[in-house]
């Protein structure tokens, strides 16, 4: 132990810690980038170029950056290098256990992910993660003690491994189209930079997407009736999973018996839910700010309430919007579950002062991965069940009965929502039930959502695009090559007004 102490308390010279630090980076952190790396080359001479270029390239670059942090921050620079040992150990679990990618729509999932959804991921897992890997290497850098050197120094170890990452980077010229095809995975598995990087392209991108909204051109209304309509957004809801698509398992026994229920087999634009709720309530394929559906319906005199148990929609500019916490104490109910939205629908659009309802809800009933906490134990239908938030622990036969106990409990969800409207009197209406993206259930060693939609999985963008009408309602039709964009075309036109922006081709009612 003296010697241990000893060692500990000698003066190191800056390029010693930063060697250091670069080999340890390399060895705890990055398994995953070079289990990728062997998997995806050629064995071929070629494929061992890459596979060690790969491998320079980043000891190069992690040295660069200790060294950077370490001669211009000093203390602080300890203080930065070891909180970033902390999230690598944190951001390595989560790749170990589910399989993420930490590009940047993970990272917005990161900064919009609230607490009580963040803190189901907890674990002891995760806890030895932190302390072994993260906390207790942070530690030891803090007491070492470096001897930083003059600015000679620095400049040559800045130089060097500057000079040696664009030597190897241009004798990869070759191999630039295989750098482009596996650029995106390759980027998210190095620590800490994946994080880093994409956090700050996420932070560009939240403040492009917040400017002021582009306001679309004003509606005319082309019907006087009663209509109400309620859009249901459903989280992580994957459509291979509902029977009413064919699945073995009976997980919509209520709207299996329902009439009047018109199903589509959709695409999500996106697989994380901040793009995939943008998608449904656009009128449009792009990443502009336009006027989304409820601002829109309600500046044209709808009467429209949003309320919510989740997270990640556009900026709302309606007077009616209500979370979870606000419907809890309206009716007294200590309800941790999506059916608290559903509470007195009926009498909310029966005392609506306007001929023209929208009601939203966002639910989070299928968002892992602790499926089980997302119903109550009545929806229990299928077991046993998965009761770890660490889904690779669990038989994929409990994983499975836990995710479609949520799509079971879904069903009543919606199925609740149509018992309350066709008990309107004098009202024409209709609900759309839409997911914003799918779900991977342990299919490629994936889990949950967040792969680019460019290379994702189809089970992370098939969705369900359930629909139905009362029977003085417009019947849907049947089409195919229906998305979410379909939502806000197929709702305005119902709902009575010709805007200059509606696409007939995407009306579900044309």
């Amino acid at each position: 132990m003296t010697d241990f102490r000893s060692l500990l308390r000698r003066d190191y010279p800056l390029p010693l810690v930063a060697a250091v630090l670069t080999v340890l980076n390399a060895l705890l952190f990055h398994g995953p980038f070079f289990s990728y790396l062997t998997d995806h080359v050629q064995s071929s001479a070629n494929g061992v170029l890459i596979w060690v270029s790969w491998l320079l390239i980043l000891l190069a670059v992690n040295y660069l950056g200790f060294v950077l942090t370490l001669f211009l921050g000093r203390t602080v620079g300890k203080i930065l290098i070891g909180i970033s040992m902390v999230i690598n150990a944190g951001c390595l679990y989560f790749i170990h256990t589910y399989d993420v990618m930490l590009d940047d729509t993970m990272m917005g999932n990161v900064f919009n992910t609230q607490y009580s959804e963040a803190s189901s991921f907890a674990s002891w897992s995760m806890l030895a993660y932190l302390l072994t890997l993260g906390l207790l290497p942070a530690l030891l850098l803090g007491w070492v003690k470096i001897r930083y050197g003059s600015w000679r120094n620095f400049a040559l170890s800045v130089g060097a491994s500057l000079g040696g990452t664009v030597l190897i980077t241009f004798a990869n010229m070759p191999n630039w189209t295989w750098v482009d095809k596996n650029s995106t995975v390759m980027g998210s598995l190095l620590l800490p930079w994946s994080y880093i990087v994409n956090a700050v392209r996420y932070q560009i991108h939240e403040y492009d997407a917040h400017r002021e909204e582009i306001l679309l051109p004003d509606a005319v209304w082309v019907d006087n009736g009663r209509r109400a309509a309620v859009l249901i957004i459903g989280e992580s809801a994957r459509r291979d999973h509902f029977s009413l698509y064919g699945y073995p398992q009976n997980t919509n026994p209520l709207l299996n018996a329902t009439e009047r229920i018109t199903c589509y087999e959709a695409e999500s634009a996106a697989t994380y839910t901040t793009a995939g709720v943008k998608a449904i309530l656009d009128s449009q394929e792009s990443d502009e700010r336009y006027e989304i559906l409820p601002n829109y319906l309600h500046r044209m005199g709808v009467d429209v309430t949003w309320r919510t148990s989740n997270w990640g929609e556009s900026p709302l500019h309606i007077d009616q919007v209500e979370h979870r916490s606000d419907l809890q104490r309206r009716y007294g109910e200590d309800c941790p579950y999506d059916e608290l939205l559903t509470r007195g629908l009926d009498s909310l659009i029966a005392r609506s002062p306007s001929d023209k309802v929208l009601v939203v809800l966002h639910t989070s009933t299928s968002h892992g991965p602790s499926y089980y906490s997302k119903y109550p134990e009545r929806f229990e239908t299928f077991t046993p069940v998965c009761r770890s938030v660490e889904m690779g622990e669990c038989s994929h036969e409990e994983l499975i009965h836990a995710y479609d106990n949520t799509i079971v409990y879904t069903d009543y969800l919606v199925h609740e929502v149509i018992r309350q409207l066709e008990g309107l009197e004098g009202w024409t209406s209709t609900v759309f039930f839409v997911s914003d993206h799918g779900e991977s259930l342990g299919e490629g060693n994936l889990y949950m959502h967040g792969v680019p939609r460019s290379i994702a999985p189809r089970e992370q963008y098939e969705i369900p695009f359930i629909v139905w009408v009362s029977d003085t309602a417009p019947q849907p039709r049947p089409q195919a090559g229906v998305g979410q964009h379909h939502v806000f075309h197929s709702l305005t036109r119902f709902l009575g007004l010709d805007s200059p922006v509606y696409r007939a081709d995407r009306d579900i009612f044309r």
